[in-house]
């Protein structure tokens, strides 16, 4: 994508405060000097079976974009490919009232949305937000001397290929679910109250991914400890299973000039860092002198997995170093 990103024509406006350009999680449009809407969409095709939970996690992870900017959610407009010459309508019934109550959770409305005959189920939502301008937190201001703290575990992207593939273990299904319907509201909230120096949302291009652009964005170097990493029970298993998403395997290989790793770290670690995530946790960078306060508050308001899981360093030779 950052190929084509870059070959796209450029606009210019003033009123544009963060744009594509920056691979930011969401786009920031300037209303006046106390108000700034955050823009964002996704959508992707069915991750659990069970047609409620698939628009709870879809709408989740499209609310998460404006959360990792910082911003509150205010509207959101459904985007919907459905198959109805061959599915019942009350599957896309309960697809998007899963996502209309995520959204009404979020304190924000669903105000319409558009869908369209395909042979296969889509469902996603683009979502608005309201953040001031002075308070827009982005994927650019990582700081050396920053500590790394991750709101979610990893491990979405093996287990709902374990799911497509009928191998997956059934109470694994639960606890993911669980994970990937939880908004990233409160995390977000902390965040803000605490003061940090940069965030994103760790969803398709998986921790590393997402960790490469921050490092890039900033023009640091990430460095994370392995084992402190959440991660998911059984992830590991359905790794030797060989049930490694596609997307994955693709930010493995692209990442493998600006990634460093520790050959200590077993492989099937590796492969997890490197998975491609659902609705996943916020990335936080922070002073810190800052870090105690913010799993102090995160712990205190329901977020229950989470860890400091690196630090950022002065710019090297590479974008990311991984330790055990």
């Amino acid at each position: 994508m950052a190929y084509v990103v870059n070959h796209l024509p450029e606009y210019p406006n003033e009123r544009v405060l963060v744009g594509p350009k920056t691979f930011a999680d969401a786009g920031i449009y300037k209303i006046n000097n106390e108000m700034a809407l955050v823009e964002t969409l996704d959508f992707f095709t069915p991750v659990v079976n069970n047609p409620y939970d698939y628009g709870q996690i879809a709408a989740a992870n499209a609310l998460s974009d404006v959360y990792a900017m910082g911003g509150k959610p205010l509207t959101a407009m459904n985007i919907l490919c459905y198959p109805l010459k061959f599915l019942d309508r009350d599957i896309m019934v309960e697809i998007l009232k899963g996502g209309a109550d995520k959204v009404n959770e979020a304190g924000a409305t669903v105000i319409g949305g558009h869908t369209l005959q395909d042979n296969e189920i889509k469902y996603g939502l683009s979502v608005t937000g309201l953040i001031h301008p002075d308070r827009i937190v982005t994927n650019a201001g990582a700081k050396p001397g920053d500590v790394l703290v991750l709101t979610k575990p990893l491990g979405t992207g093996l287990i709902i290929s374990a799911i497509k593939a009928n191998k997956v273990f059934e109470e694994d299904i639960s606890i993911v679910t669980r994970s990937m319907v939880h908004l990233n509201k409160t995390a977000s909230e902390m965040m803000l109250e605490v003061g940090v120096s940069a965030c994103t949302d760790i969803t398709g291009f998986g921790l590393m991914g997402h960790a490469f652009e921050m490092a890039e964005a900033s023009k640091v170097t990430v460095s994370f400890f392995a084992e402190c990493i959440p991660i998911f029970d059984g992830c590991e298993r359905y790794v030797r299973m060989g049930l490694i998403p596609g997307v994955s395997k693709l930010s493995k290989k692209y990442l493998k000039n600006n990634i460093r790793i520790d050959s200590t770290i077993r492989e099937e670690l590796v492969d997890v860092l490197f998975d491609a995530q659902t609705s996943g946790g916020l990335l936080i960078s922070l002073p810190r002198e800052k870090a105690d306060i913010l799993c102090k508050k995160l712990s205190e308001n329901g977020v229950v997995s989470f860890g400091v899981v690196g630090e950022v360093c002065e710019r090297t030779d590479v974008s990311i170093v991984v330790l055990p």
